[in-house]
């Protein structure tokens, strides 16, 4: 992150800060609605449509979903900054730019089938749900699950389905998938989640040998079964980690 980057996500970081003490709020409590539907119009003008974030459904997914709802309490303030935030157990929740993009990479449409890797808090997949048919989202880590769960059915995403697992293996019985989005990093493309695509289908992914060394890709299955690959950008996710191992990241 350069210098004016990081200037810009802390002046966001102190205006956030500001509104909240301005409506008497501590950020254990609750501000307006009116409030995070202001901080999320700003996030989406400012750090997406700003960017280059196109699609207008995923701009209007990202503008609808409560981010503040999906990161801890003490962290609220910061909920719409444009970074990355610990959800606890060494996990985070991505910066919303990072979401739209590989939202916008897998090119969703109503009534498709995708799967995640790697839950987390759950807004990868609540923004996922406002955009395609069903999601299907699995957490290595329970306690991560069980709250990702709990969280989506209190915010009414009824087309979310939540298993705590091996996100390496996916989700076979439930497959094939028109998408995968991957929300952590792998040392390679998962054979099991390639084969779990449909043909024509996209996974989005973190490729790398660790933190400091990760390429988003977009992996598209032909109508052969074959794969091409394209690199975004880099990028930097915690590890995917497996049931009694570490894959990579």
């Amino acid at each position: 992150m350069n210098h004016f980057s990081r200037l810009r996500r802390n002046l966001v970081v102190l205006a956030c800060s500001a509104a909240l003490a301005a409506c008497n709020c501590s950020p254990a409590q609750t501000p307006p609605g009116s409030f995070w539907e202001a901080a999320r119009k700003r996030m989406v003008e400012r750090q997406l449509a700003g960017r280059g974030i196109k699609d207008e459904r995923v701009l209007a997914a990202m503008g609808k979903v409560p981010r503040h709802e999906f990161v801890p309490q003490g962290s609220r303030a910061q909920a719409y900054a444009d970074r990355p935030l610990p959800i606890g157990q060494g996990q985070t929740i991505s910066q919303p730019y990072i979401v739209a993009f590989m939202t916008e990479a897998i090119n969703p449409r109503r009534g498709q089938r995708v799967l995640e890797v790697g839950t987390g808090s759950g807004y990868q997949a609540a923004v996922l749900a406002e955009l395609v048919g069903e999601v299907y989202t699995i957490e290595l880590l329970p306690e991560l699950a069980e709250a990702a769960n709990k969280r989506l059915e209190r915010l009414g995403y009824r087309n979310v389905h939540v298993k705590a697992g091996d996100g390496y293996l996916g989700w076979p019985d439930k497959g094939p998938f028109d998408a995968v989005v991957v929300t952590c990093g792998a040392k390679e493309i998962p054979r099991p989640l390639f084969e779990q695509l449909k043909p024509g289908g996209k996974m989005v992914i973190p490729v790398g040998d660790s933190r400091e060394d990760q390429t988003l890709r977009v992996v598209t299955k032909g109508s052969d079964g074959k794969r091409e690959v394209r690199e975004l950008l880099p990028v930097r996710f915690v590890p995917l980690r497996r049931s009694g191992k570490v894959e990579g990241k």
